[in-house]
């Protein structure tokens, strides 16, 4: 009963006149940098969040929400025409999408991509809806030893979550985890790593780095690919619903893909792009009916379990930013820092001493998926419209977006030139073929984890036994030792490449 009064409470607040405006944009702005390659929702998460000062917490949220999860919607979009994923977690769906565009089947793939995307980010706010007060309730036993030991099992299950090679992720940590010590000291007030520099003395910005690696990074890496390699199926794209055949066997990849993602999008690290991998695999082993089409040829259950898969971790990766103020990805990240810019601390006391915003953020999420749908199914023609801009006019475009936003972070040039260096860094990233995102997530806990940890010992006056003796504190270390030895069993280590190798 107590979660129907809070849902009506939301709703209340998310069909104001206002919030269902700024919902709207964020969801039509949300598709539209999911549609176009090399502009992703960090970036434009990042740009957007000078604007904020202006706008009330609640609808600066729902904004920002709508970015989030319409970016998942329209990286499809990309994907199933041309073969160019707008946003990584769409990679996944150009392997079966693409193909199905290139049979004239561009439509069906596209409404399997819109339906059960839909469908999925629904029950992911179901999810939220549900499980967040209980979460709240377990977040507020969490102390400093208990918040340290949750952000070492996050760190492990970004390595053992990560794509490709263990090394690459672990190496990737370790960076994350070193820029994040360029700071001043919170005890002491003594600058670190700062070489002198008075703009480092507050830390590398994360937007600069988030802009850098993944705007520019990928702007560049996009430059070196062969525009002749590429093809737009406009005149391909008719009859947008899928057959009843098509429908019969989307709906239990939809329902796979989504219960897979509601439970991979509370992970730190995992969310909608582990969540896409993952489904794709379990469809590859669920047996074939007769006649279906392979995979890898234009198998629609290579498009709807993916798709339904990331919408669905896209939701319940609010779960842990919400209810513990632990950021389990960038996007998470940003959002906690839009919270802190409104003067919201993230965590448990939110829901309580701020329910407005908190079921109001929930309820638009509903609101939100329906738009979305209504928006990507008829408006199809205009993002293809889109896609057929040159790229000497589109990257040109987003690198001048990039670096205005850049500029008005601290209104000075410091931010657009190192942003500019971890451009150079992200594409040698990409060439050596490492994850961004493990380097974020260190880069993100690294600062928390190291204040907790100090925490921890100050109030334990120096005993190291604190982090064993406190049973939730211990639980979450035996967990983490627990992956990194199920991750080194020789079996299971070829599985889990072999699962990546199949979806790559």
């Amino acid at each position: 009963m107590e979660l129907l009064n809070n849902l009506m409470l939301g709703f209340g607040v998310a069909f104001t006149f206002q919030n269902l405006a700024y919902a709207f944009f964020g969801c039509i702005l949300g598709t539209l940098i999911g549609v176009l390659p090399g502009l992703g929702p960090v970036a434009t998460i990042a740009m957007l969040l000078p604007s904020i000062y202006a706008l009330d917490a609640t609808p600066a949220l729902i904004m920002l929400a709508g970015i989030y999860y319409g970016a998942q919607y329209g990286g499809s979009t990309t994907a199933i025409l041309i073969n160019v994923p707008g946003e990584s977690s769409s990679v996944v769906t150009a392997i079966d999408g693409y193909q199905m565009a290139r049979q004239g089947r561009a439509g069906s793939a596209l409404a399997a991509a819109g339906l059960g995307s839909f469908f999925a980010g629904c029950v992911g706010t179901i999810v939220i809806a549900a499980f967040a007060p209980p979460l709240t309730e377990l977040a507020f036993k969490f102390g400093p030893a208990e918040y340290f030991s949750l952000m070492v099992l996050g760190l492990i299950g970004a390595v053992v979550l990560a794509s490709g090679s263990l090394i690459k992720a672990i190496s990737m940590i370790i960076l994350g985890l070193l820029l994040g010590q360029i700071n001043t000291d919170v005890i002491s007030g003594v600058p670190r790593y700062s070489f002198d520099i008075p703009e480092l003395t507050d830390g590398i910005g994360f937007v600069t780095i988030a802009m850098g690696v993944f705007g520019f990074g990928e702007i560049i890496a996009n430059l070196g690919r062969p525009a002749e390699h590429r093809e737009v199926f406009t005149k391909d794209v008719k009859g947008l619903w899928p057959t009843v055949q098509d429908f019969k066997n989307a709906a239990p990849a939809v329902l796979r893909g989504t219960m897979l993602g509601s439970l991979l999008g509370v992970l730190p690290g995992g969310g909608a792009l582990l969540s896409s991998f993952a489904a794709y695999t379990i469809e590859k082993k669920v047996k074939m009916a007769k006649g279906e089409i392979p995979f890898g040829k234009g198998n629609i259950r290579g498009v709807a379990g993916p798709e339904a898969a990331n919408n669905a971790g896209a939701q319940t990766s609010f779960i842990p930013m919400l209810t513990l103020g632990i950021p389990p990805n960038a996007v998470m990240a940003l959002m906690v820092g839009a919270m802190t810019i409104k003067g919201i601390q993230p965590g448990p006391q939110v829901m309580t001493s701020n329910p407005e915003l908190f079921w109001g953020l929930i309820a638009s999420m509903w609101v939100g998926n329906a738009m979305l749908v209504i928006l990507n199914l008829p408006l199809i023609g205009i993002w293809i419209k889109l896609l057929t801009v040159p790229y000497r006019f589109l990257f040109p475009a987003i690198v001048t977006f990039c670096s205005i936003g850049l500029y008005t972070l601290n209104n000075n040039n410091f931010d657009v030139f190192v942003a500019a260096i971890f451009s150079v860094v992200g594409y040698i990233f990409y060439k050596l073929g490492c994850e961004p995102a493990p380097l974020l997530l260190g880069f993100i806990l690294g600062p928390m984890m190291e204040e907790n940890l100090r925490r921890a010992l100050l109030l334990s006056r120096g005993d190291w036994t604190t982090f064993m003796s406190r049973p939730l504190s211990a639980g979450l270390l035996v967990a983490a030792a627990l992956m990194i030895v199920v991750v080194a069993l020789p079996s299971i280590r070829n599985k889990r490449e072999e699962a990546f190798h199949d979806a790559d």
